[in-house]
């Protein structure tokens, strides 16, 4: 490992997602100069979602940030590599959500149990006022890129008020509204993100972000794979990718030599 200090990025998936969920834009970060950590989320994944209903996982993920960048910035072999003052985030979808509470969004559980009137799990919790405080918040974040992010009931424009780093964000027009990815309410949220954050729109569904479904996966996962008539999910990615290295080599990378 160089002596050179490297940025450092990490990547946090969605829903029953997986640390490589997003390789292609982790492979260009790191080919960029970046040190890139992903991780799984546990109790979140697609290895182990016992309580990925309830809200027990709307706290841990932020834990879950927080003790990865502790272990990357203190206990990592190379951990002297890593400056610790150019610390950035990138989150899909929950991994979105996360990302807001990490960069100082609170919540607004009132709002949520207005909209809450099923049986699930989560529903129970907030109706009951069985909600989590003082959720975890980093502010060795520096910069972030936030994807889609969902759930965004709890979120108004007063919770978000405290966000002071520069953001990017993406959203999709068409969701996931069965995965509970509401393209309104999004939209709704990423608008009132403070200090007019850098905006993307694109003309797809929620899962285009993901990475492009090979043909095996495709035809045992459709619902990751399936875009409308004329997105080309690849030449997406190569410009999503390059606009995301942009954005942390912008406010990241300042003063520090990075391949081009």
């Amino acid at each position: 490992m160089s002596k050179r200090k490297h940025p450092l990025v990490l990547i946090s998936h969605g829903t029953g997602g997986w640390f490589a969920g997003h390789h292609d834009t982790a492979e260009t970060l790191a080919d960029a100069g970046f040190i890139v950590v992903a991780i799984n989320h546990p109790g979140d994944s697609g290895y182990d979602s016992s309580p990925s209903e309830g809200l027990s996982n709307w706290v841990s993920r932020p834990q879950d940030v927080v003790r990865a960048f502790d272990f990357m910035l203190n206990d990592w072999k190379d951990h002297t590599a890593i400056d610790p003052e150019k610390i950035g985030f990138f989150g899909f979808s929950k991994g979105g959500y996360t990302g807001l509470v990490l960069v100082g969004a609170t919540l607004d559980f009132q709002r949520g149990a207005s909209n809450c009137n099923n049986k699930s799990r989560f529903c129970e919790q907030v109706n009951s006022g069985d909600v989590p405080r003082n959720l975890p918040q980093d502010h060795r974040i520096k910069a972030a890129v936030l994807v889609d992010p969902a759930p965004t009931v709890a979120f108004t424009k007063d919770t978000l008020a405290a966000i002071s780093i520069p953001i990017q964000t993406w959203r999709s027009e068409l969701g996931a509204k069965e995965r509970g990815v509401d393209p309104s309410g999004v939209s709704r949220v990423l608008n009132d993100v403070p200090g007019n954050p850098e905006a993307h729109v694109v003309s797809a569904g929620h899962f285009a972000f993901l990475p492009p479904c090979s043909p095996e996966f495709a035809a045992s996962k459709p619902l990751f794979c399936s875009d409308p008539s004329g997105f080309d999910r690849e030449a997406f990615h190569r410009q999503f990718n390059v606009d995301v290295v942009r954005f942390f080599r912008h406010h990241l990378a300042s003063g520090t030599v990075l391949a081009k």
